[in-house]
């Protein structure tokens, strides 16, 4: 492995490590959710986290996650050394979150290399549309990495095959009943609306030419194909300079037989890793 540039000021990682990164698409597989994880609706791997905090991101920057959920973002930052903030809006994920950090850090004082590692973790159990409030009360710093998959509203309210296999077993397949959790908003516009907020307040918490990674998915909805990741995009880039995307794609999900024998509706098995920078002149 080829030695970091000195002249590297984004991250810790060899020109090769670099340039294979800069790829607009990949392929990962999570592993299968542990017990506690499984809760949740829709939690994203902590591996592939990883790579993004390492690529956006020194050893001791700071990463902040809008939506936590149990705690995927916080874990990457612990093993990436990264301080983490994570907000989550339901305490029962919140407390996932922090049980999962809580094991992490105590592992830590069994391994040699543990004093090495001064990274800290914060979960915060709280509405996301308040964020000028959290940052005054607990005196946050400015954020050089701010990485979420957002709650994808009216999308986890529809009635499928993956839903009533979660029901049975009794799992969650929605969020909460909680008028201020965005997968309930009142429709894919109101959803829209309101998360366009929380990003655009947002801006003074960032650090200047700061990164943003928003993961995202298009999806059917009653015969229409909802451009989520699309619209989102078009109205960040209002905000932010965006810079690209990766493409997530999974190839090991179950394919269901959806419009078979009578329309084409797709298995959608990919996701938008949107990348935005905040500019300069944007406070």
């Amino acid at each position: 492995m080829s030695a970091v540039s000195p002249l590297n000021r984004l991250n810790d990682l060899s020109a090769q490590e670099w340039l294979r990164f800069t790829k607009t698409w990949f392929v990962h597989n999570p592993p299968p959710r542990k017990k506690a994880e499984l809760l949740h609706p829709a939690k994203y791997p902590e591996k592939m986290i990883e790579e993004f905090v390492r690529f956006f991101s020194k050893e001791g920057g700071i990463v902040f996650d809008p939506f936590l959920g149990t705690g995927s973002t916080l874990v990457a930052c612990h093993k990436s050394n990264r301080n983490g903030i994570g907000i989550e809006l339901q305490e029962k994920y919140a407390k996932i979150a922090r049980e999962r950090i809580q094991l992490l850090e105590s592992q830590l004082k069994l391994d040699e290399q543990g004093s090495k590692l001064k990274a800290k973790q914060v979960v915060l159990q709280g509405n996301s549309a308040e964020l000028d409030r959290y940052w005054k009360e607990y005196s946050l710093p400015l954020v050089d990495l701010v990485i979420t998959s957002p709650p994808y509203g009216p999308m986890l309210n529809k009635k499928g095959l993956v839903s009533k296999a979660r029901e049975e077993e009794g799992l969650d397949v929605k969020y909460s009943e909680d008028q201020n959790d965005l997968g309930n908003a009142s429709g894919y516009d109101d959803f829209l609306q309101k998360l366009m907020h929380i990003f655009a307040q947002m801006k003074p918490l960032i650090k200047e030419e700061g990164y943003l990674v928003v993961i995202l998915q298009n999806y059917m909805d009653k015969g229409e194909y909802k451009m989520l990741a699309w619209d989102f995009a078009r109205e960040m880039a209002k905000e932010y300079q965006l810079r690209g995307e990766k493409i997530w794609c999974q190839d090991n999900k179950t394919l269901y037989p959806y419009g078979y024998r009578y329309s084409f509706v797709p298995n959608v098995h990919h996701h938008y890793c949107l990348i935005f920078k905040k500019r300069k002149e944007q406070e």
